[in-house]
């Protein structure tokens, strides 16, 4: 019988994945341990909350003394690791965090788990899975991809923090023999994404009349992964991947930014129809420091060895998502007021 320590499992990846493997896995027991920062929001997991094999614990990646009441309490068997500071401009305005939750945090994991696991002869067989991202490897040019072996160039505070976590999860497997995986993902997009982000964000200005500001000239690329895409792959590779390996995740959907903005004004434009066409809210703003100018991943290893492929075109997700946003925004309005915080406390108690 499996208990799943889950980190950051109220925040946008990590709960569209409880979504997924909660009511899927009955026989798995998943422990949501997340610190409910800005980004973790309990109202993203409403349809689970009561179910048997759930149970969200509020604790800090930072704190090891939590960590190990945690694994004591449970007897946690395996972790699938999500919790990060992941936005990148909150990373140039302010590092110190990223560096203690993405790598201080990741070291307190591993050592806590290291120490709880090698007290079993099944050591080898509790998994550690780390969620990271294609921003470790830096920038592409106009031609190439990223794949598992291409080096780390990390140009962001938050991607290098995340390069330094991926190294520390790969020693605990090379040093000390830990069942452990990496995967690397795309930039996700999809339902529940907090509104800093690029698709919601533009979104929600554009059906508000304001401004959609776009960095430099709008030409950056990213490939767009659909999150529950992500989270059936996250499933897989901690069922059936190959300890020490490294998989990465990609949506086979190469996009500059000012594309997106314009499917996002075209939507509005046509569903919200504003009395001012979206198009002419867009505004081109000084480039953000370090922006890489292209990522892209080469998913073929995640596909040949496990048999992935994304589910999602991106026609057919960017359309679901956006009709989401749509209709749920009483879920933006919560979350830009900070409204959604008061779930906790009505909830579970006193939010610290």
């Amino acid at each position: 019988m499996k208990t799943i320590l889950v980190t950051g499992g109220a925040g946008f990846i990590g709960s569209n994945y409880l979504n997924l493997v909660v009511p899927q896995n009955p026989s798995i027991t998943y422990i949501n341990f997340d610190c409910l920062t800005y980004a973790g929001n309990l109202e993203n997991l409403t349809s689970i909350e009561n179910a048997p094999n759930y149970k969200f614990v509020k604790g800090n990646i930072c704190s090891v003394d939590e960590i190990k009441s945690v694994f004591s309490t449970y007897q946690i068997t395996d972790v699938v690791h999500f919790a990060a500071e992941s936005h990148v401009d909150r990373s140039i305005l302010g590092p110190r965090a990223f560096i203690e939750t993405n790598i201080n945090g990741t070291f307190n994991l591993l050592e806590v788990a290291k120490e709880f696991w090698q007290k079993e002869s099944s050591f080898s067989e509790h998994r550690f899975h780390h969620i990271s991202t294609d921003e470790v490897y830096g920038t592409l040019g106009e031609t190439g991809l990223f794949t598992e072996e291409t080096p780390y160039t990390p140009n962001s505070p938050y991607s290098a923090s995340k390069a330094a976590s991926d190294h520390l999860v790969r020693a605990y497997h090379e040093t000390f023999g830990m069942n452990v995986i990496t995967t690397n993902c795309s930039n996700n997009y999809g339902p529940y994404q907090f509104p800093e982000k690029l698709i919601p964000l533009m979104f929600q200005n554009a059906a508000t009349g304001k401004a959609l500001p776009v960095y430099g000239d709008g030409k950056n690329v990213r490939d767009w992964l659909h999150v529950k895409d992500h989270a059936e792959a996250i499933d897989l590779v901690f069922k059936k991947g190959k300890s020490g390996e490294t998989y990465n995740i990609g949506g086979h959907n190469e996009k500059q930014n000012i594309e997106i903005v314009h499917l996002i004004c075209k939507f509005v434009d046509t569903h919200v129809k504003p009395k001012t066409s979206a198009f002419d809210l867009i505004t081109f703003v000084e480039d953000r420091l370090g922006h890489d100018k292209r990522y892209a991943i080469d998913a073929s290893k995640i596909q040949r060895d496990l048999g992935w492929v994304p589910k999602y075109t991106f026609e057919t997700g960017i359309e679901e998502t956006l009709h989401w946003y749509l209709t749920h925004s009483e879920w933006i309005s919560r979350v830009l007021s900070g409204d959604y915080q008061e779930y906790y406390t009505m909830n579970y108690g006193k939010r610290a």
